[in-house]
């Protein structure tokens, strides 16, 4: 909050991106406001500057059962799934353009284009 206090900007200036359980691995969703759906981090800018910010929501999958979901979040990826952490990093670079012009469409779109190629 301080830092968008200080440069005089809104949340509508404000992109946040998060692990998403509910997501399948790698897939990668645009969604404006919402709640925090437990999530901590979520929470806590909920708390500073309310709900309506920009997130860019990065699947991880859940784990399948609730005890397991904080070592899930918590821990690192497997090796085996290295490559496809590598593309989806990769994609979401290469279209970044898309975000700082607030086409979130085009860059989800993009996005999934590069990571099935």
């Amino acid at each position: 909050g301080e830092a968008l206090r200080f440069y005089k900007l809104g949340t509508d200036a404000l992109t946040v991106f998060h692990d998403e359980l509910d997501l399948a691995p790698f897939k990668v969703k645009v969604k404006q406001g919402g709640g925090h759906a437990g999530h901590n981090g979520l929470r806590s800018i909920d708390q500073h500057l309310g709900a309506e910010f920009r997130r860019i929501r990065l699947g991880i999958g859940h784990p399948g059962h609730k005890d397991r979901v904080t070592g899930h979040v918590l821990g690192n990826f497997a090796k085996a799934e290295e490559d496809d952490l590598a593309a989806m990093l990769g994609a979401i670079g290469a279209e970044a353009d898309w975000l700082a012009k607030r086409d979130d469409v085009r860059f989800t779109n993009d996005v999934a284009l590069r990571q099935q190629g």
